[in-house]
């Protein structure tokens, strides 16, 4: 029996949830360390114009993020399945397909990146000012996709067997390994901003080794067999890792979508000032995927098992740890944004008063974003796929785009701070109003992978 089947079988839904969630929460909060750092760093050490670059660049992580996501979201989503129902060869056989067509695609699109970074850095936002250093962060972050996506993907797969501990370690690792890199690299080496992705890389490459400790521990499921080429186990993972895929996709249409609306109404001001909220968001996103990460093994796993009740008991608790969450963000928000503001080294009085007055209003979407991560990932891991879509396309593109155009023309930059809550709460209150009553009260169906 596997670590996984020995653990969601035999406790309570209670226990488990939090097993998953602490060691997830504490991983994920500090994987976005290895970005926020960076920030802090580039920030104090080299200036408000590399802060500024270095956040142009942040699409290239999502590229990479997106595409390890929906393989790896997808693989251990349908690992899980295949565990629950006690078939260990099919998942191992998911497992080996995922890792190969994670690797065979970073490597063409790193490869892609790196010769097309000019062009890119343009598109991304980058103007004369700032695209040497944006080119500098984006070329690194290309060359080393490779092991950016094999980590993300690794440490999925590992937390669906059974093992968050590991998963969080890696990253507890890798964000302080970044923390000294950083400091080296930037403050003794003088390398700027080239040093700060090189940090990122190094950093990464230590978790990922740390995540590979759980291939020998006793009842570990993941073992690479003779791959299968189907078409329908590649169609299967492509599909249940596309909403998470869209999800991250999602991100870098936020970012180019504040930079360009800040950019046409608040200048390089308002560019500065996001970069720093940016930064912030970063560290929140991450917790509510955090979340999102935590049930899903369980509720693929119970899913498989034909345990519905628990799954219903898993999603009720997810609620109320993301509401708990978005309040407690929104509360240091309002009341530390000078001080969040600060630990960036922004000492230009507008980029300043911008910053926090930002901070204040865009924190607000928080309250809301617990409850769309929740409702995304549980559809997902039901393998219902539709709902899953639908919301991530609402939240991060459709309703977060529109705002960005509306909003700013009846409230100007306070109208842009607000454009994300906007999206996020019509999301969350579509979903409490129409989706949760039949969520907790239908019987739970497949609509087949």
């Amino acid at each position: 029996m596997s670590i996984a089947e020995q653990r969601l079988l035999s406790q309570s839904v209670t226990k488990s949830f939090f097993q998953y969630l602490l060691p997830t929460l504490v991983g994920m909060m500090l994987m976005s360390v290895n970005i926020v750092i960076d920030g802090i760093f580039v920030g104090n050490g080299v200036g408000s114009v590399a802060l500024a670059s270095v956040n142009i660049a942040v699409p290239v992580w999502s590229i990479i993020i997106s595409i390890s996501l929906l393989i790896g979201v997808g693989g251990g989503t349908l690992y899980s399945i295949e565990t629950g129902a006690r078939d260990a060869s099919k998942a191992k056989q998911i497992f080996t397909l995922s890792m190969i067509l994670v690797t065979i695609v970073i490597t063409c699109i790193g490869i892609t990146g790196y010769l097309t970074a000019k062009p890119l850095a343009f598109l991304f936002g980058a103007n004369e000012e700032t695209l040497a250093y944006t080119m500098d962060y984006m070329q690194i972050l290309f060359l080393s996709a490779p092991i950016l996506a094999w980590e993300n993907s690794l440490s999925i797969f590992v937390r669906n067997d059974g093992g968050p501990n590991i998963a969080m370690a890696g990253l507890v690792v890798s964000a302080l390994l970044n923390i000294v890199l950083n400091y080296w690299m930037i403050f003794i080496l003088g390398m700027e901003v080239t040093g700060a992705a090189l940090a990122s890389v190094i950093a990464t490459g230590a978790g990922l080794l740390i995540y590979t400790i759980h291939f020998f521990k006793p009842g570990s499921g993941l073992t690479f067999i003779r791959p299968q080429w189907t078409k329908t186990d590649i169609l299967s993972i492509g599909k249940l890792g596309f909403p998470n895929f869209l999800a991250e996709a999602g991100t870098g249409v936020f970012v180019m979508g504040y930079n360009v609306a800040l950019s046409y109404y608040a200048g390089t001001t308002g560019l500065a000032a996001f970069s720093v909220i940016n930064y912030l968001h970063t560290f929140m996103f991450l917790a509510f995927i955090g979340i999102g990460t935590s049930i899903q093994p369980m509720i693929s796993f119970y899913f498989g098992a034909k345990k519905y009740g628990s799954i219903k008991h898993t999603v009720t608790m997810a609620e109320i740890t993301g509401l708990a969450l978005g309040v407690a963000f929104l509360g240091i928000g309002y009341f530390g944004a000078d001080y969040l503001v600060s630990i960036f080294g922004v000492e230009t009085e507008g980029v300043r008063n911008l910053a926090m007055k930002g901070i204040k209003l865009f924190f607000t979407g928080y309250l809301f974003m617990g409850i769309n991560f929740v409702y995304m990932t549980y559809y997902q891991s039901i393998a219902y796929i539709g709902p899953s879509i639908g919301i991530t396309l609402f939240r991060g593109f459709i309703l977060l785009i529109a705002a960005l155009l509306i909003m700013p023309v009846l409230f100007g930059t306070t109208g842009i701070w607000l454009a994300l809550p906007v999206a996020e709460g019509l999301v969350a209150i579509f979903l409490i109003v129409f989706a949760r009553k039949g969520v907790q009260n239908r019987p739970l169906r497949s609509q087949g992978y």
